[in-house]
């Protein structure tokens, strides 16, 4: 039995037996479906259930890779033609994924290779190879706990300091899930929402990020202004007011040098240190500073705003004809469940050693000390720690002997071979 084989059939097997726990989407038969097979990595779309019995009997009998459903909702999901499904509205999805932002832990978990050349290096790959000056790269991106605790963060951020508070987001409406591998998703259900056309989405997704912000709505836009940034102020000018105080009054020197000197507040050495030199004058007036020019006080909100803005997937909120990955359904490129998730579970969730069976995403896992031997076929595999053990590092052609749920994960992410 090959490897594909192997996990399509313990695949199977989790869908066979969880079948009555996968829970059912709201509006669940207007919704469009898509799977990813084992044998090609090419979505199969326009699938439609009318009951959900028949779509975990289609779990069962084809199980899939990946497992999708529709934030749309249609009026007939299964035509393959768009401009006929009938579009009804569609749900505010948002996806943040640790892929798509840097975290310091990748610098340490995350590898690339060129493929022109001999070149390889750790962290997110470069544009261009350093040795060849190419740009095809083969990269590994892994997860640790650091990352994943920055990627829920950022969803705690969002709801927290946004969508509850500034768009009036009722907790009932927010379906949350630990998306199986890297990040988390999360589907506003408001019928307001649904309404929105892509335009007025992105302006949503502008506002939740800080991308193109008005200095002006603000007050900045002079710095002979007395009014400036004020407490009262409700919005963006009260966040950036809350994250500069939050800054100055919370940490030291040095981690306030080590933040500052990041790219996104574009200032110099001289710069941070007469910040470091002048913190009460900031907290006292934050805005005209003695000493700091206009472009460099705008410099320092850039960064300010990146800050507090989300990390998120501007496209898949921007997509009104989006999928997303299925709760309850299985991910690919780990062996993990999808996990749904309340506000409140979220808080407190670690999906590398979650201690609540109920919202465990590892379904493999097993104390069982009946181990296996499999063959590393990458050039090098990050260690991973799982379940307070850490696995790894491994090289290539080295022999391991790693427990059911360890060799699930490494099968499913092709680093290891069955021997």
């Amino acid at each position: 039995m090959n490897e594909i084989s192997y996990l399509k059939r313990i695949f199977q097997a989790y869908y066979k037996q969880k079948k009555h726990e996968i829970p059912l989407v709201n509006l669940f038969n207007q919704r469009e479906f898509g799977f990813i097979p084992w044998d090609k990595m090419v979505m199969i779309r326009h699938k439609h259930f009318n009951e959900s019995e028949d779509f975990k009997n289609y779990l069962i009998n084809n199980p899939p890779k990946h497992v999708y459903s529709s934030g749309t909702l249609y009026n007939n999901p299964g035509n393959p033609n768009m401009n006929e499904k009938g579009f009804l509205g569609c749900d505010f999805l948002i996806d943040i994924d640790v892929d798509h932002f840097f975290t310091p832990c990748k610098n340490y978990h995350d590898l690339w290779y060129c493929k022109d050349c001999d070149k390889s290096g750790k962290g997110m790959p470069p544009n261009k190879c350093p040795k060849c000056g190419k740009n095809k790269f083969q990269s590994i991106s892994w997860i640790c706990q650091d990352c994943l605790n920055v990627a829920k963060n950022e969803i705690l951020k969002l709801v927290n300091d946004f969508l509850i508070p500034d768009f009036g987001i009722e907790e009932n409406e927010l379906k949350i899930s630990f998306s199986g591998h890297r990040g988390y998703h999360l589907k506003i259900a408001n019928e307001k929402i649904r309404t929105l056309s892509s335009s007025e989405r992105r302006e949503i997704v502008d506002y939740l990020t800080g991308d193109n912000i008005s200095y002006d709505i603000l007050g900045l836009d002079d710095l002979s202004s007395d009014l400036g940034l004020l407490d009262q102020n409700i919005g963006w000018s009260q966040k950036i007011i809350i994250r500069i105080k939050y800054l100055l009054r919370n940490y030291t020197n040095d981690v306030l040098v080590e933040i500052l000197r990041q790219e996104k507040f574009g200032l110099n050495t001289e710069i941070i240190e007469y910040i470091l030199n002048n913190k009460e004058s900031f907290l006292k007036t934050l805005w005209n500073v003695k000493g700091l020019g206009f472009k460099t006080w705008h410099n320092f909100l850039e960064g300010i705003i990146k800050e507090v803005g989300a990390e998120i997937d501007k496209p898949v909120s921007i997509d009104i004809h989006r999928l997303i990955r299925y709760p309850g359904s299985l991910h690919g490129k780990t062996g993990f469940k999808v996990q749904q998730l309340s506000l409140k579970e979220l808080e407190d969730f670690n999906p590398l050693d979650e201690k609540n069976h109920d919202i465990d995403p590892i379904i493999y896992f097993s104390e069982d000390e009946n181990l296996k031997e499999y063959k590393v076929i990458e050039k090098v595999i990050p260690a991973i720690k799982i379940k307070g053990e850490t696995f790894g590092p491994y090289k290539k052609d080295e022999i391991i002997t790693i427990p059911h749920h360890i060799a699930v994960f490494l099968l499913c992410k092709e680093v290891v071979k069955m021997i």
